[in-house]
């Protein structure tokens, strides 16, 4: 390079605006931390979720891993199985669907401060 003459972006380092690579990387590296402890914590997060006026409930872990499944026995008719298989896979969607509103809710709140907070547009 010539002497005098400054790097693409007209910063030393070639960073745009004179921001610090270090803090950048910094703030990554942090915002995984936070990630991965977020994580963590949603394993002992569990939410209910029900169906057939509660004739079928379960729970679902935060990590989307279902804990159980309870079905009231007036809900076993032998008759209309296919009933209580709907109400049981109703259960189950409606649990992992709040469990994953209750993961994106945590993660949001990490990864929507994370790097636009150094000015780094679309981060």
């Amino acid at each position: 390079m010539a002497k005098g003459r400054r790097p693409p972006g007209g910063m030393p380092g070639g960073m745009p605006g004179g921001m610090d690579l270090g803090a950048i990387m910094k703030q990554a590296q942090k915002m995984q931390a936070d990630m991965a402890a977020a994580q963590e914590e949603l394993k002992d997060e569990v939410v209910d979720a029900s169906a057939g006026g509660g004739m079928v409930k379960v729970k679902v872990r935060g990590d989307l891993e279902v804990q159980e499944i309870m079905i009231d026995p007036d809900a076993v008719d032998p008759e209309d199985v296919e009933m209580l298989q709907d109400m049981v896979l109703a259960a189950v969607n409606e649990g992992i669907r709040a469990a994953q509103e209750r993961a994106e809710a945590k993660m949001g709140g990490i990864a929507g401060g994370g790097m636009g907070d150094l000015g780094l547009p679309g981060m």
